[in-house]
């Protein structure tokens, strides 16, 4: 039985110089495919000359404007063309599941930049194959599209079509910046509240809450009231107030951990009010989950299961 002579050295040559190679030979010529791989007729031939210096064949036998295989070449391309095929195969298919992997989230602009971006690092660290998709949006509409694996909005628990979990309750407190209460210490109480600098939201949804509703809420009398400044969207009041701007309203676990940092503190205390609405996880019943969806929806209840609890 006769034994292969063994090679020493490098027996395969860098991926590149094949890919020139196939191409080259596919359209006859170095210019065509400088065009099919983009980049240049110089570096098509250096890459194929360097690829004949590997075998120490010609591969080619050069015409003015085209190029035509050596015997040699032919039965290189064989064998080159169908296993760079199988590795084309095999990437499309790695990066279909890739994409599988992707789980896509909407939630209000809030939730998203407040909520859900401070988690994010942690999960991907630990699920390093799974992507999440994050769609920010304060347009019900566009939260509950056809494009959505889940979605997280804030309203009864009541969605026709969708089953709705529980990520965690509306409380609403004030919350300023350690500085801004220094400068005014009057803020701490409650009924001087209207007399401060408060940072209102301009919101679309009627049933947000204002200040002049918490105020009320709160027995606090409020025929004149101070306002520093007004924004279209929560996650900008609440970087005014950490900038000492004046007085937010605080939402339970939005601010929580800026809470926990320090950059914002509840000036008057405990005084809170609490809705019957909440946060809740949305998903469709009819449209039949895939695993990544399921880790990323257990990763969600556990966020909630451990949250801080306010009454």
């Amino acid at each position: 039985m006769s034994k292969k002579t063994p090679v020493t050295g490098k027996v395969l040559p860098p991926l590149d110089y094949l890919l020139a190679f196939e191409a080259a030979a596919k359209v006859q010529s170095f210019a065509r495919a400088s065009k099919v791989l983009n980049i240049s007729e110089t570096a098509i031939s250096r890459k194929v000359r360097l690829l004949e210096q590997h075998y120490d064949v010609p591969l080619f036998v050069r015409g003015n404007r085209s190029v035509t295989l050596t015997q040699q070449g032919a039965i290189l391309l064989a064998t080159v063309e169908q296993s760079l095929d199988m590795m084309r195969d095999v990437s499309r298919d790695m990066l279909a599941k890739h994409r599988a992997n992707t789980v896509t989230v909407a939630a209000t602009n809030s939730v998203a930049s407040l909520w859900l971006m401070p988690q994010l690092r942690k999960f991907n660290k630990s699920n390093g194959r799974i992507r999440i998709s994050l769609v920010s949006s304060d347009s019900d509409a566009e939260c509950l599209s056809e494009a959505m694996n889940l979605t997280i909005l804030r309203g009864d628990g009541n969605w026709p079509g969708y089953e709705a979990q529980l990520l965690f309750g509306e409380t609403v407190f004030p919350v300023c910046s350690p500085e801004y209460l220094k400068r005014n210490p009057l803020a701490s109480d409650s009924a001087a509240l209207p007399q401060m600098d408060l940072i209102e939201v301009t919101s679309s949804h009627a049933e947000w809450m204002t200040w002049r509703t918490w105020l009320g809420s709160n027995g606090v009398a409020t025929s004149v009231m101070e306002r520093a400044v007004a924004f279209n969207t929560y996650p900008l009041s609440v970087q005014a107030a950490v900038d000492g701007l004046g007085i937010a309203l605080g939402w339970a676990h939005l601010v929580d951990p800026l809470l926990d940092s320090g950059a914002l503190v509840r000036p008057a205390g405990d005084a809170s009010v609490r809705t019957k609405s909440g946060y809740y996880l949305l998903k469709r019943p009819t449209h039949k989950a895939f695993p990544e969806q399921l880790i990323v929806e257990d990763w969600l209840l556990g966020l909630s299961a451990g949250r801080k609890r306010y009454t």
